[in-house]
């Protein structure tokens, strides 16, 4: 006989399910649908780069003759964007990465007149793409040693390395000194404070293995051994913060040394137990997600991504449907004739069901071979809409590689693990020439891809793009970061009548820049949820201060934070349209 406790817990458990399952069916039927929503997107973009002094172009990197063939393939990346104020004037500054030795990262300075200036040289964080150091892929902004001053990690195919800000715009190179000069193939990297001490601890994700040096290979069997579950790819790494400027390698201790091709990874508290967890967008395989234990190590965890196999470029959390909740979503790849894999938007039932659902469809799912992604409110109407860059390698209009990439896709591990194996690409292109995608969230209405009306034409290829309130206005602009082409800067204009909120937050207890992080909106309309993040998509990293829409009522009931050392602090009735900075109570 089933007891009355046991009964009741099955049910409830069958109850959510159900509503899990209605949820996804109305996602489902919104996005299909959302083609027809024919509503003003309420904003528009402008890319205003030349004009604010943002000149940057990526150049990728140059490789080993041996992998001639396949070359435009293989350096298909490194064109990375992250926001931070590096100098707490109040402006937010960008630093943009180059992937070629002998061209220099660029950190741009934001003058509060509109206008900005590459002060990279000049900080000591320019001139980092030299031979025997490997070339920049990317980097993560955090306060490491909690001086108040915003440091710098810089990934790159070759060794890490660590700035620590000096402050008046210079930094120091201290890799050596904090441990962490170590070689690794790396395409994505996050801050975060796992064990809740106080301090952020960094997670970093190798893509190709760490005894792999692309400019001397020793072999050219550097390829996946598979494309559905490649396990053969460098090993991710998580170093723990001791506090005195140095960091412990404890990744086989902790349990995290994925080698599944990780191409980004975000950091939360998924599962609601104040502990934050790993998310990983693997290449050639599933996404993981490692639960953390209270800081005592990680469990992989079977959360309804084993079996989804695809091509996760890109790991992006934002609260989908204001529930109050981290939603995951993974850009992946689909060309309509040739793969059609489907992005992923999971849809967060950790707490209830213990898994993930899949709520993708239509023009969620599919935005070509899709890149960098953000959830962000481009309106300010109180729903997070999703900007998604796209398109591999542009060359030759005239010619594909896709008959060729299909061909060796087909064969056996063994022949296309070894890249001399793979077909010449030459000038040809490979999903190449693809618009972003800008999807406006119109609720029970449905997605709709808002692009070309909102000014946003541009047939670059999109890797990184962040999120960024630039000129303190109250509205999100865009920053991309492309592919061996000009960074673009997408000023934002806003149908006037909506309202906003921001908020930046200074820990004491938790780590001072407030990495990890939450804030629950409550208003008329609903919740939002938002979290400080410590990188965030493809190679990016978004504006510490956190946005909200709230449509045109502009009442906040309250604000309630979670703190990452647990404290919980609410504000009630804070003031729209303004920015509010908060600091954490005690200590």
């Amino acid at each position: 006989m089933t007891s009355p406790r046991l009964s009741w817990r099955y049910g409830l458990v069958g109850v959510l399910f159900v509503a899990s399952v209605a949820l996804v069916l109305v996602l489902n039927a919104r996005a299909s649908g959302a083609g027809n929503v024919a509503a003003d997107p309420g904003f528009h973009l402008t890319n205003v780069a030349p004009e604010v002094g943002i000149t940057f172009v990526h150049h990728g990197p140059t490789l080993d003759p041996q992998l001639d063939n396949i070359a435009p393939l293989v350096g298909s990346v490194g064109a990375a964007v992250s926001v931070a104020d590096v100098n707490n004037d109040g402006w937010p500054d960008l630093y943009l990465t180059n992937s070629r030795f002998g061209y220099p990262n660029a950190l741009y300075v934001n003058r509060g007149d509109g206008t900005f200036v590459d002060v990279a040289r000049a900080a000591g964080v320019g001139d980092l793409n030299r031979p025997g150091e490997g070339v920049s892929m990317g980097a993560v902004w955090g306060d490491y040693d909690n001086d108040g001053l915003e440091d710098l990690l810089v990934y790159k195919w070759g060794y890490l390395q660590l700035f620590k800000n000096l402050g008046n715009l210079h930094f120091e190179d201290v890799t050596a000194s904090a441990g962490l000069r170590q070689w690794m193939n790396a395409n994505g990297a996050v801050w975060f404070d796992y064990d809740r001490d106080g301090l952020l601890d960094l997670y970093v994700a190798g893509y190709y293995r760490s005894d792999i040096d692309f400019w001397h290979l020793k072999t050219t069997r550097i390829m996946e051994n598979s494309f559905e579950f490649a396990t053969n790819g460098g090993k991710n790494r998580l170093f723990h913060n001791l506090g005195n400027g140095r960091f412990e390698d404890v990744t086989d201790r902790m349990g995290v040394g994925s080698t599944r091709w990780t191409l980004a990874v975000a950091a939360a508290d998924l599962n609601g137990d104040g502990w934050p967890d790993l998310f990983l967008a693997n290449d050639y395989g599933p996404e993981e997600l490692y639960l953390n234990d209270h800081g005592r190590r990680f469990v992989l965890s079977r959360v309804g991504l084993e079996s989804d196999s695809k091509s996760g470029m890109s790991a992006t959390l934002g609260d989908v449907l204001n529930r109050g909740r981290l939603d995951a979503f993974v850009t992946n790849i689909s060309v309509r004739g040739y793969l059609f894999q489907g992005n992923n938007l999971r849809l967060n039932f950790l707490p209830e069901m213990g898994r993930f659902q899949q709520g993708a469809e239509g023009v969620v799912a599919d935005a070509g071979w899709a890149w960098g992604a953000q959830f962000g409110d481009l309106n300010n109407d109180g729903r997070n809409e999703l900007f998604i860059v796209n398109g591999f390698v542009s060359a030759d209009t005239n010619r594909s590689y896709w008959y060729a990439q299909s061909k060796i896709a087909g064969a056996n591990g063994n022949v296309f693990e070894d890249a001399r194996s793979w077909p010449a690409i030459g000038t040809a292109s490979l999903s190449g020439y693809e618009t972003s995608r800008v999807l406006v969230n119109h609720g029970l209405a449905g997605w709709a891809d808002v692009a070309p009306r909102v000014g946003v034409t541009d047939t670059y290829d999109g890797r990184a793009v962040a999120l960024v309130d630039l000129f303190n206005r109250g509205v999100l602009d865009v920053v991309i970061a492309n592919q061996q082409q000009p960074a673009l800067v997408y000023k934002n204009t806003v149908v006037p009548g909506n309202h906003w909120i921001a908020f930046k937050l200074v820990g004491t207890r938790s780590n001072r820049s407030a990495i990890g992080a939450e804030v629950t909106l409550e208003t008329p309309a609903g919740r939002q949820l938002k979290m400080v993040d410590g990188g965030m998509g493809f190679a990016s990293q978004n504006d510490r201060r956190l946005h909200f829409g709230l449509g045109p009522t502009g009442r906040v009931d309250r604000a309630v934070i979670r703190w990452p050392s647990g404290t919980l602090q609410t504000l009630e009735h804070p003031a729209a349209d303004q920015l509010h900075v908060v600091t954490e109570p005690g200590r």
